[in-house]
C-alpha cells in the first residue's frame, strides 16, 4: 500500500453504490465503532470513507479463524476510538456482496478510502500485523486529507438487552441508511415543524443535505476546477462539501470567506447561504464555529 493515492489499478470504485451514528455512553451501554453491513446499508457505509477510513471485513461464520479475526479487528477499532470505522459483511447471508467485490475467499479485508476498496489481507492475520496493516491505511487516510472521526454507537452492555432508540428519528434514520437524503432531509423537516427547537433535527437535516451534495461531486475534478479558476463559485461550494465530510471544517470554511473577501454585492450571497448551511451541521459548541463565525463577520463588514 502506498501513502499517496487509491486511484491506481486494482482499485474498486465504489463512488456509485451514512446511517446517521446514533447517540453513545447511553446507561446500560458502551460505545462500539463495529456496524454490520448488508446490501441496504453498503452504500452508505462506503460514503463514509470520504471523511474517514472503513475498513470492510468479510467474513463467515464456517470459515477457520474467523471468530478470532473478528474479535482482534473489534478490540483494535475500539481501541482506535473513531480514528477508523469496522464494517463486518457475513458472506453466508449476503453473497451479493461478496460477488461485487470479487471475494475469493473468506475471511478478507478490504480498505475503504475515499468511495474506493483495496485489498488489506485474505485469511487470518496474527494481532500485530494487522495492527501494522490498519496503521498503514490510517498513514495512506493523512496523505489523502481524509481525517474525520467516525462517531461510535451504543450498544447494550447485556447482550440481550436491545439498545433503547428514539423512534422520533427512526424514519430519518432509516432514509440516511439507504442513501436516500431527500427522504432524510424530508423526515427532519417534519420533525422541525413539529417541534423548531430540535437541536438534533436541525443538524441532522443540514447533514443530510451536504452529503446530498456531496454525493453528485467529482473529487477528482475539484483541483482542477479550482486550478482553472480560483473565483469559480461552485467549484469553491463543492470542495468546501468535499473537506466538511472529510472532517476538515476549519477548511471548508476558510475557502469560502477566502471568496467572500474578494467578492461583493450578490455574488456573496451563495456564498453566505452555504457557509450557513454548514455552520449547521455542526453542533453550536464546536469551537470551529466560533471563529468561523468571527472571520465571516470580518469579511463582510
Amino acid at each position: 500500500m502506498t501513502n499517496s493515492t487509491f486511484n491506481r489499478p486494482g482499485a474498486v470504485d465504489l463512488s456509485a453504490l451514512t446511517q446517521r451514528p446514533a447517540g453513545a455512553g447511553r446507561r446500560g451501554t458502551r460505545n462500539s465503532w463495529v456496524v454490520e453491513v448488508d446490501e441496504s446499508t453498503l452504500e452508505a457505509t462506503v460514503r463514509r470513507s470520504l471523511q474517514y477510513p472503513v475498513v470492510l471485513e468479510l467474513t463467515s461464520p464456517r470459515a477457520q479463524g474467523a471468530d478470532q479475526l473478528a474479535a482482534d479487528l473489534a478490540g483494535l477499532v475500539n481501541a482506535a476510538e473513531g480514528r477508523w470505522l469496522l464494517a463486518r459483511v457475513d458472506c453466508d447471508a449476503h453473497p451479493q456482496i461478496a460477488a461485487a467485490l470479487q471475494i475469493q475467499a473468506v475471511p478478507t479485508v478490504l480498505g475503504l478510502l475515499a468511495g474506493q476498496a483495496v485489498p488489506l489481507f485474505q485469511g487470518v492475520l496474527p494481532h500485530d500485523d494487522i495492527a501494522a496493516v490498519i496503521d498503514q491505511l490510517l498513514q495512506a487516510a493523512l496523505a489523502n486529507g481524509i481525517a474525520g472521526h467516525a462517531e461510535p454507537i451504543a450498544v447494550p452492555d447485556d447482550p440481550e438487552t436491545e439498545p433503547v432508540r428514539d423512534p422520533r428519528y427512526a424514519a430519518a434514520d432509516e432514509a440516511v441508511a439507504r442513501g436516500d437524503f431527500a427522504a432524510a432531509e424530508e423526515a427532519f423537516d417534519a420533525l422541525l415543524r413539529a417541534n423548531p427547537a430540535d437541536a438534533e433535527a436541525r443538524i441532522g437535516k443540514a447533514q443530510a443535505g451536504l452529503w446530498a451534495r456531496a454525493g453528485r461531486v467529482d473529487p477528482a475534478g475539484i483541483e482542477a476546477r479550482l486550478a482553472a479558476d480560483p473565483a469559480d463559485t461552485a467549484a469553491v461550494l463543492d470542495a468546501a462539501d468535499l473537506a466538511m465530510v472529510q472532517g476538515r471544517a476549519g477548511e471548508a470554511f476558510a475557502l469560502i470567506i477566502r471568496l467572500i473577501r474578494s467578492t461583493a454585492g450578490d455574488d456573496r450571497e451563495p456564498l453566505r447561504r452555504r457557509l450557513l448551511d454548514l455552520f449547521e451541521t455542526l453542533d453550536p459548541a464546536d469551537p470551529a464555529l466560533a471563529k468561523a463565525r468571527r472571520d465571516l463577520a470580518n469579511a463582510l463588514f
